[in-house]
């Protein structure tokens, strides 16, 4: 839909968006339900990217939407701060039942970026406790994208996000990334190759000393810089790297949590346990922004020592386990829980699989990655215009009624775990039509 640049468009800067060429042809969507949004000229367009990877029940689910509101009447706000309420420890409780087995502990946030910044204050605060707190280095790895807030960027690996921000944290290094084309292209699930990456690690620990590391932060599946799925064994070998070291090893879950890989976590789906999980997005269905950090048993009883009458982790937020978004999230796993969606994906991966696949030697495809209900489908860049060639595709996908997401120029898709057989098909074929007339 093309309109003229009007003064009601140009207040609002918007996040990760090219603002002027948006307000010349903005893209407004006015209303959602099930797998569908419509835009303001009335059009239907099928959301192939859970909103933005945290729709994974579908849109307006009514046992969600009634939960809200009825929370809205009840209870709109309680202080967190030596204060509580019903709803959040019953949430948090649920959420651990959900959780791989010995991270029972549920810290709760806004936002997967206030979940990383969370987890990665407790696992400095947490040597620092059991008496080395020599301990502050963090490692992440290149490529990888724990939100936006100066923590996440830090130990991220995303150039654009960095580049602008001068120093950010300082005692920060990153391991190197597993993206490996040459070798793993158009893997179906987990690559063969790329276990001994995780050796990487090591490295960092000559150079550093493990003495002075924390922590060691991953998202399971690198998922906003194109969707990198681990090599077979690459997440064991980091989990034997940190257990040899003393190191926590988190798991930033994000995107991968609430059901995305056919499990409630990543980590179950893999069979790697970290000692900390960064969750938000799937908790509350995209409703009401809420994000946690879910916590292994031992490290909560570390920080329990001293004096019962002192705060033990001096850190949260005034909307730490907001009313509102414990109704949502409690609403949201019930609605999981009734229609089995959190193994779903388990269930679906191998059609999705096939019909992602099937664009294989369409123009420019040069890689297709999947895994549970996420795929990316890596094409070439145009010769001095990186980015570009993967908008377009999105562009025109958007135009004949389909949403998908692109990150570089790989387009992202991550449907709603409602998604039936047919609207797969109609995803793909979309997309091939797209990437023909595109190229």
């Amino acid at each position: 839909m093309n309109t003229p640049l009007d003064a009601s468009l140009d207040a609002y800067w918007m996040p990760f968006t090219a603002n002027r060429q948006f307000k010349k042809a903005p893209r407004l969507f006015t209303r959602a339900e099930g797998m569908h949004f419509w835009t303001d000229d009335g059009r239907q367009v099928l959301d192939g990217v859970a909103g933005l990877w945290c729709v994974n029940a579908g849109h307006a689910r009514p046992k969600i939407v009634q939960a809200i509101a009825n929370q809205s009447a009840e209870l709109d706000y309680a202080p967190p701060f030596q204060m509580g309420h019903p709803k959040a420890f019953e949430l948090a409780q649920k959420v651990a039942e959900l959780s791989p087995a010995g991270l029972n502990k549920v810290f709760f946030t806004n936002s997967g970026s206030e979940s990383v910044e969370t987890a990665l204050k407790m696992a400095i605060a947490y040597h620092r406790v059991r008496g080395e707190g020599q301990r502050t280095r963090l490692i992440g790895r290149e490529r990888g994208y724990h939100g936006v807030n100066f923590g996440g960027i830090s130990v991220g690996g995303m150039v654009a996000n960095r580049k602008m921000f001068g120093n950010m944290l300082g005692g920060v290094d990153h391991i190197r990334h597993t993206h490996d084309p040459a070798r793993n292209a158009f893997s179906v699930g987990q690559p063969a190759h790329g276990a001994e990456l995780a050796d990487d690690l090591e490295r960092l620990v000559a150079l550093h000393d493990a003495s002075t590391i924390a922590a060691v932060i991953v998202e399971p599946i690198a998922g906003s810089t194109g969707v990198l799925i681990p090599p077979v064994g690459y997440l064991n070998r980091l989990r034997e790297i940190c257990d040899k070291h003393g190191i926590l090893l988190i798991f930033d879950e994000v995107i991968t949590g609430f059901g995305r890989t056919g499990a409630p976590f990543a980590a179950q789906t893999f069979g790697v346990t970290p000692d900390l999980i960064t969750a938000a997005k799937g908790l509350t269905n995209g409703c009401v922004p809420m994000g946690a950090v879910i916590a292994r048993q031992s490290i909560y009883d570390t920080f329990m020592q001293g004096p019962e009458h002192l705060i033990e982790f001096f850190h949260g937020y005034t909307y730490s386990a907001h009313p509102l978004a414990c109704a949502a999230g409690l609403a949201t796993l019930e609605t999981y829980a009734d229609e089995g969606l959190l193994t779903r994906a388990a269930e679906l991966q191998g059609y999705f699989a096939e019909a992602l696949h099937s664009l294989k030697g369409l123009p420019n495809v040069i890689d297709i990655r999947t895994i549970g209900l996420v795929g990316g489908i890596e094409l070439s860049s145009r010769p001095n215009a990186p980015t570009l060639r993967a908008f377009d595709v999105f562009l025109d996908c958007y135009e004949a009624g389909v949403l998908i997401r692109t990150t570089g120029d790989t387009i992202a898709l991550s449907p709603p775990l409602i998604i039936e057989r047919a609207q797969i098909d109609q995803i793909v074929g979309t997309l091939a039509t797209a990437l023909k007339r595109v190229a």
